[in-house]
């Protein structure tokens, strides 16, 4: 395994493996028995990175979520997993009431009845967290969605009292436009309190069309990486970019999962062909050059994978390994 420094002042800092496993489903959809075996095989193989969310997963029971962080708990408890072990979770985007499981994750917004995120929400959400999680400090608390409901004044402060309380380690925004990721961090250095230090996106080695209007918003969709994301992280290297979906759901290596709308344009071929041929080059598969590929790129990423079995997650693992030339890197970056 390798590993990564995601956080900057040293009492908050934490080393990272460069691999993170999502446990978005575990406890729902993936029961427990499984989850438990990813979470060793994962844990043996060196991984120190695990990530859920306060909502997980509601849209599989008709809760509203937990359902993750709970047996994340309970497997930290049966196995006496301590400090060496990060797991970060996020608030913002919970129901608040209970539904019928939709099987759909676009319910984020707080006008379609989800909580948005303010200063109640901040502080009574991550206590629960705690709760469910079974620990006495969040490691990495993320903010899920970029619609808040409350000032931005509030919530950097809210925020960084959690920090000054000992409750929180490090602070992350996900699904937020950079404008609104580069405000908080500006009020929040103005204030005196830690800002977001870790960023959570869409990210993988196809690109989505940005002209399209998006689930969440007319302008796009908010929680894919654009241009401007990768520019800001470019130039800020404090910040830790994790990048969730990057295998799109299987649909690098299954036919019968067809590629959303999204990638409908000019480029997806071209690149489709350059990841194909790496991976021959390689005898690795196209999941594995994908990982790899944002691994070690110029602006480096913490790929986020899930896993429904451990053989899913020994082909993830087994990508931390591979390394690309600068040849196969070039081919990759030129195709479009």
């Amino acid at each position: 395994m390798k590993y990564r420094t995601i956080g900057a002042d040293p009492a908050t800092r934490r080393e990272v493996s460069v691999l993170s496993l999502g446990a978005m489903l575990f406890g729902t959809t993936i029961d427990e028995e499984t989850s438990f075996a990813i979470l060793d095989r994962y844990v043996e193989a060196g991984g120190t990175f695990i990530d859920t969310a306060n909502n997980y997963a509601y849209w599989n029971t008709g809760s509203q979520g937990g359902e993750s962080e709970a047996l994340l708990g309970r497997w930290r408890r049966s196995r006496g997993i301590g400090e060496e072990i990060t797991i970060a979770t996020k608030l913002g985007g919970r129901p608040t009431a209970t539904t019928e499981p939709t099987g759909s994750t676009s319910r984020l917004v707080p006008s379609d009845g989800v909580e948005g995120v303010n200063a109640k929400v901040i502080r009574e959400a991550s206590a629960a967290s705690r709760e469910r999680l079974g620990v006495e400090r969040l490691d990495l608390l993320y903010a899920h969605i970029g619609f808040p409901d409350a000032p931005w004044q509030e919530i950097v402060e809210a925020f960084g009292a959690l920090v000054a309380d000992g409750t929180v380690d490090l602070l992350g925004a996900s699904n937020h436009w950079a404008w609104s990721v580069e405000r908080a961090r500006n009020l929040a250095t103005a204030a005196g309190v830690p800002g977001y230090e870790v960023l959570q996106y869409h990210h993988s080695y196809l690109r989505r069309r940005g002209d399209l209007p998006g689930r969440r918003s007319p302008d796009g969709e908010i929680g894919t990486i654009s241009g401007d994301l990768l520019s800001y992280v470019r130039a800020e290297p404090g910040l830790a970019l994790v990048a969730y979906s990057p295998l799109l759901g299987g649909a690098y290596v299954r036919r019968d999962k067809p590629l959303d709308a999204g990638f409908d344009h000019a480029g997806t071929p071209a690149r489709l062909a350059a990841l194909h041929q790496v991976a021959d080059e390689t005898g690795a598969t196209p999941n594995q050059v994908v990982l790899s590929w944002l691994i070690g790129g110029e602006i480096p990423v913490i790929p986020l994978v899930g896993a429904s079995s451990v053989a899913q997650l020994e082909e993830s693992l087994a990508a931390v390994d591979l390394e690309l030339t600068g040849e196969q890197r070039a081919k990759l970056d030129a195709a479009h």
